[in-house]
This record gives structure tokens, C-alpha cells and sequence, in this order.
């Protein structure tokens, strides 16, 4: 057995002896959890011992100074109480001296309230007395029971509750009033609870629903879980004294206790850790090794773009199965090698050489950059290149890596579908040729048959013996109808004849007026009147005549081949040209047909698309796209005298 396997297989003590570590820092954990734990509940039993002892002392210090002042209320005399003097100055000293009474009222034996200090205003009600205070019903319960009693408590304004004692007064065996005192529950606390009880608990009296009557207390803060509560009697009724304490710090030999405690156990773990982590370390690099090796060879070899590496040098640093396959090299043949490249065409040299340059000064097109390149076998291709920066782990730029992709083929198929696009272009300006040819054969006969007469003038002439300048000016009447025909047959030769695309100054007034007329012949036969609004302020523009004049000319046929429904009074064709403000020019061609339908506007300008029986559903796809060829624009809008107007916009100078 190899050593290798040996390490992944150990033996059983090798095995508890890893186990031991773990098994000795979790008990070093469960004994630090404990340790905290115990202190915790030990510093909670203190703290609670403690307040319940200061809540009894309250509770006594309470109870003392309600029954204090039970005995105070009793010693009124009855039989000098009614008079108002003697009456203040047994009572302010009772209301001043921290009792909690906030209000004495003394009633006398039928029930009627004889003094109140201080003076009521607006008194609130009290107990199950409706329109009364303080309740009669406790002064009756008082006065049979012959001892104090204490009302429920009743809240008082917003934010405060109060309860009343009933003290009866007898005097020689017979009842003679009652002393009733009133007690604010926020007052009474704030009379008896000394101010260091008050830093320790929040103190309050509530009711047997939770509900808070009164309350001392300076903060909100309170430690969760522990609390104390007691009844409190007097008065009674369900209230309850409620006690809880307020967070305090933990002592500070304590907080260094259990942080050197969680150090320790933080540098146990790391230190497993880190053991574990150096045991394993040659089986995770080796896996991790493994899997990127195959990870990288499966990305290598399904990819189809070419992948290149260099260094800030030019130095070829990798490439990928798919930069070989397309070049013929091998990857040890490319790896290493500077310039220039064996792919290298020689044809291209310099031009490659200063793009590589540029490349490395990190000026390549951020949209990617065509070039030539050469095979192994001395075939030249083209490829598209896009190069991006190679930057390392610690953030350093080492180099550029660049994509590369083969794109012979697909400039092949352009250079096919640009072919095709001429070809269908010539056939269009065939096709509308042809559909003019006998408007135009009665425009060539018109001069043709003038130049018969003006021969068989001449002839006559010479007969009759006529001198020789009337002989000449019939010949040069001749010559100017010959002249005529030669213009109409050049302008559909040049109309009609298949020619590579060219960027010209073109003259759009004579180009239009030119067109107008090959179109006229036409509007003749179709009795359509043909109105011009042509600005004579045109700049010259940079275009292909040819193409853009078979733009124009097919937006004028399908005008008048529109306006065939249409009454021949209202018959006109309108084409517009003006300069517009945003240095375009706008070309309209207005008719007065049948307009264009909603359904058909969404498809109009679509390849093979056609309203016409008889029509191949190519020219307004030619007209945008030749539009669109000179950064202009192709729309149409509803006429509003009826029809449609199509509008051309056209920059005056192009990029």
C-alpha cells in the first residue's frame, strides 16, 4: 500500500488521536458556558434577594405611613373642626409634610361636606357614585363599620389615579363627621419612596389587569426576567405593588474574566483549525488542482472563439485549441513567440504591425477592430478582435487578452446580400420603367416626329432650291429635337443601368426637376396635375443620385397610382423641398388618393408587402432602406385633404 493511501486510510489511534483535541476544546467550551451561566443565575438570585428585601421594607414603610396617617385624621375635634381657622391649621400641615394626601374634606354627621382643603374645582368622581365626591356610600360603610375604609382607585385627569380613606369621628359614643382623606397614587410615591430606592427599581402600582395607576421611575431600561410584587394593603381593591430593577453594568473584573475566557477558547478553535487546515492542505490543493485542470481543458475545447494572450511586451503568453484550429499552428509553436507573428499576412504587415502598437498602448476600438490574418496554409482570412486588459490578484495590468473570431464567412454572406441588394434595386428601376415605357414612347415621339418633318422641310427646301440660311435653321430645329430625344433615352439609361454605390454632390432642385420629368409623361395619361413647392435656397448634398433619385421617383408613382379612384378635378400630386431648422433637408410627396389604412400602415414598409395585385412589395423597402443609407429618414402621415404625404429628411452634411 502507497504512502498516499495510507493518509486517506489511518489507523485507529491515529483517529482518536485527532478526535482528542475536539473532544478537549468541547468540554473547555461547555465548561466556559457554565462558568458564565452560573455566575449569571448567581448575580440574578443576589439581585433578586435583594429587592425583594427592599420591597418589603417599602411595603412596611407604606403600610406605616397610611396608618399614620388613619391616626392623624382621627384626632380632629368635632367640636371646634367646623371652624374654618382651627380646621386649616390642623389640616395644611397634614397635606405639607410628604403623607401622600393631596386633599383632606371633612363631612359632618348628616354626610355634607363642611371644609376641603385645598377647595375643590371640578372633583372627580369616585367608587359606584355617580355626580359625588368623596363617595358616600364609603362614608355610610365608614361610619356603621366604626374603623377607616379605603374607595377603589378612580383615574383623575389623563395620566394619574387617586384613592380615597374614610376616618369616622365619634365623640362621646355618638358619630360626629368623618375625615376623608385623598391620596395621589404618583404623589404617595413620590412621598415614600426614599430617592435610592427610586436609582435601583422602577416602581409601580398597578391594578389586577397590568393596568400602571402610578409609577417611580427615571429610565425604561429594565432587567429582563426579574421582578418582584406584593399587595398592596392598605387600600386593597386588587392593587398590586410592582417592583422591577433597573439594568445595571456588569462589574468590570467580571467582563475581563469572560473576554480572557473567550480568547481562549477563540485561539483552542483557531489553533484546531489551523492544525486540521495544514493536514488537509495537499489533498484540497491537489482536488482543487484537478478539478480546475479538467474544468479549464472541457472550457478550452467547447469554445469556438479564439483566445490569445500577451504580455505588455507582445509576448504570445497562451492561447486556446480554437486560436490554433483557426491559424495552423500549434500551441507550443505560438506560445512565447514576439513579434512579428507567423499568422502575420505579409500583404497586411504594416497595417497589423500598427494596430498591434496601438493595441499595447491600450488604445485598441472599444467596439473591437477587423484585420487579415494568415493561415499555415498562406490562405488570408479576416477576424474580428476585441482586446481587454489582464489584470492579476493583486491588481496589477500584466497584459491583454484578446478574443478572436473568424468572420470570413459572415463578410462573405454580407458581401452576398449587398450583391443581391443591387440586383434587386436594378430590377426595381426596371420594373418602373417598364411600367413607364409607353408615357416615355410618346415623349421620344414627339421629337422623333418633329425631326422627320424638319428633314422633309429640308429636303422641300433643297428641291425648290431655297437659300442656305433657311435650310439652316430648319437643320438647327432638327438638331435641338435630336438633342431632346438623346437627354430622355440618357436619363433612363442612367436610371435603369446597374452601377456600384456612389457619394456625389448632388443638386437636389435639378435632381427633383429631373424627375418631374420622367414622371410627367405619366401624370399626363393618369390626368394628374403636378404641383411644385421646391425652396431654390437647396444646399448641395453628399448622395448617390441614382439611388436616391429611384427613392424619390417610386414614392412619386405610387402617388399618382394612388389618386386612380379619385375625381380628376382633384387629381394633384404635391412635391415639397424645403431646408429645415435642424440642418436637414425635407423632401414631401404629397397625393389626394385613398389614403393608407391602419392595418396596412404596420406593415408597409416590410419586405413582399403590397397592396397592389400586381406588385412585388419590394419599393418602399428599397425607398427606406436607401433613405436610411444616407442617415436620413422615411415616414408618411395622413393628408388632411384626403391621402397620404410621405415625408424624406436628409442631413446636409454627412459623417
Amino acid at each position: 500500500m502507497s504512502a498516499a493511501h495510507f493518509q486517506l486510510r489511518p489507523t485507529p489511534t491515529f483517529r482518536f488521536l485527532w478526535w482528542l483535541p475536539r473532544l478537549a476544546f468541547l468540554m473547555f467550551v461547555v465548561a466556559v458556558v457554565a462558568l458564565l451561566w452560573f455566575m449569571e443565575k448567581s448575580e440574578r438570585e443576589d439581585q433578586r434577594a435583594t429587592m425583594i428585601s427592599d420591597v418589603l421594607w417599602l411595603e412596611q414603610n407604606l403600610r406605616f405611613l397610611l396608618d399614620h396617617n388613619e391616626e392623624l385624621l382621627g384626632r380632629f375635634d368635632p367640636l371646634r373642626i367646623d371652624l374654618p381657622d382651627i380646621f386649616d391649621a390642623h389640616v395644611r400641615p397634614l397635606i405639607g409634610s410628604n403623607t401622600g394626601i393631596s386633599q383632606v374634606i371633612w363631612l359632618d354627621n348628616t354626610g355634607k361636606t363642611r371644609h376641603s382643603l385645598p377647595a375643590p374645582a371640578g372633583t372627580a368622581l369616585a367608587g359606584d357614585d355617580q355626580g359625588s365626591a368623596p363617595s358616600p356610600s364609603l362614608n355610610r360603610l365608614a361610619r356603621s363599620l366604626g374603623r377607616a375604609v379605603y374607595s377603589p382607585a378612580y383615574p383623575v385627569g389623563q395620566d394619574d389615579w387617586q384613592f380615597e380613606v374614610h376616618v369616622p369621628i365619634f365623640h362621646g359614643g355618638q358619630y360626629a363627621g368623618t375625615a376623608v382623606g385623598i391620596y395621589l397614587m404618583r404623589r404617595l410615591l413620590e412621598d415614600s419612596v426614599p430617592w435610592w430606592l427610586a436609582e435601583r427599581y422602577r416602581i409601580r402600582i398597578v391594578d389586577q389587569a397590568s393596568q400602571q395607576l402610578g409609577a417611580r421611575s427615571k429610565i425604561d431600561a429594565v432587567t429582563p426576567g426579574i421582578e418582584y410584587q406584593i399587595a398592596f394593603e392598605p387600600p386593597g381593591h386588587g392593587l398590586i405593588l410592582h417592583t422591577m430593577p433597573y439594568q445595571t453594568p456588569q462589574p468590570l473584573a467580571r467582563r475581563i474574566i469572560s473576554s480572557v475566557l473567550i480568547l481562549l477558547a477563540i485561539l483552542v478553535l483557531f489553533s484546531l483549525w489551523a492544525l486540521r487546515r495544514d493536514m488537509q492542505r495537499r489533498l484540497a490543493a491537489e482536488s482543487a488542482l484537478q478539478t480546475e485542470v479538467a474544468f479549464r481543458k472541457a472550457m478550452e475545447d467547447s469554445v469556438k472563439t479564439g483566445l490569445r494572450a500577451r504580455n505588455l511586451e507582445g509576448k504570445i503568453t497562451y492561447v486556446n485549441p480554437a486560436f490554433c484550429r483557426m491559424v495552423g499552428w500549434s500551441a507550443e509553436e505560438l506560445v512565447g513567440r514576439t513579434p512579428p507573428m507567423s499568422y502575420w499576412a505579409d500583404e497586411y504587415l504594416e497595417e497589423t504591425r500598427d494596430m498591434h502598437a496601438r493595441v499595447l498602448a491600450g488604445q485598441a476600438p472599444s467596439e473591437g477592430f477587423e484585420i487579415k490574418f494568415k493561415r499555415r496554409d498562406g490562405e488570408i482570412f479576416d477576424v474580428l478582435i476585441h482586446e481587454a486588459p489582464l489584470i492579476d490578484s493583486q491588481g496589477q495590468h500584466t497584459g491583454w487578452m484578446g478574443s478572436v473570431l473568424d468572420i470570413t464567412e459572415r463578410k462573405h454572406a454580407g458581401e452576398l446580400a449587398r450583391q443581391q441588394e443591387e440586383r434587386l434595386q436594378a430590377s426595381a428601376r426596371l420594373i418602373t420603367m417598364g411600367e413607364m415605357a409607353s408615357s416615355l414612347a410618346h415623349e421620344l415621339n414627339q421629337p422623333l416626329s418633329a425631326i422627320s418633318s424638319y428633314a422633309a422641310g429640308c429636303r422641300n427646301l433643297i428641291a425648290a432650291g431655297t437659300t442656305c440660311e433657311e435650310i439652316d435653321g430648319a437643320l438647327a430645329k432638327c438638331q435641338d429635337q435630336a438633342q431632346r430625344a438623346g437627354r430622355i433615352i440618357r436619363r433612363i439609361y442612367e436610371f435603369v443601368r446597374r452601377h456600384e454605390p456612389k457619394t456625389e454632390a448632388c443638386d437636389l432642385e435639378a435632381l427633383l426637376a429631373d424627375l418631374i420629368v420622367l414622371i410627367e409623361a405619366d401624370a399626363r395619361r393618369q390626368k394628374v396635375r403636378i404641383e411644385r413647392d421646391i425652396s431654390t435656397r437647396l444646399p448641395v448634398l453628399q448622395a448617390d443620385q441614382i439611388l436616391l433619385g429611384q427613392a424619390i421617383l417610386n414614392l412619386m408613382k405610387n402617388g399618382i397610382e394612388s389618386m386612380r379612384q379619385t375625381e380628376e378635378s382633384q387629381r394633384t400630386l404635391t412635391i415639397s423641398a424645403r431646408l429645415a431648422e435642424n440642418a436637414q433637408v425635407c423632401i414631401s410627396i404629397s397625393d389626394r388618393g385613398m389614403g393608407i389604412s391602419a392595418n396596412d400602415a404596420s406593415h408597409l414598409f416590410e419586405p413582399f408587402y403590397t397592396t397592389k395585385s400586381e406588385g412585388l412589395g419590394v419599393g418602399l423597402n428599397i425607398c427606406r432602406s436607401v433613405v436610411e443609407a444616407h442617415q436620413g429618414r422615411l415616414w408618411f402621415e395622413a393628408n388632411s385633404q384626403g391621402g397620404s404625404i410621405f415625408h424624406i429628411t436628409l442631413p446636409v452634411t454627412r459623417a
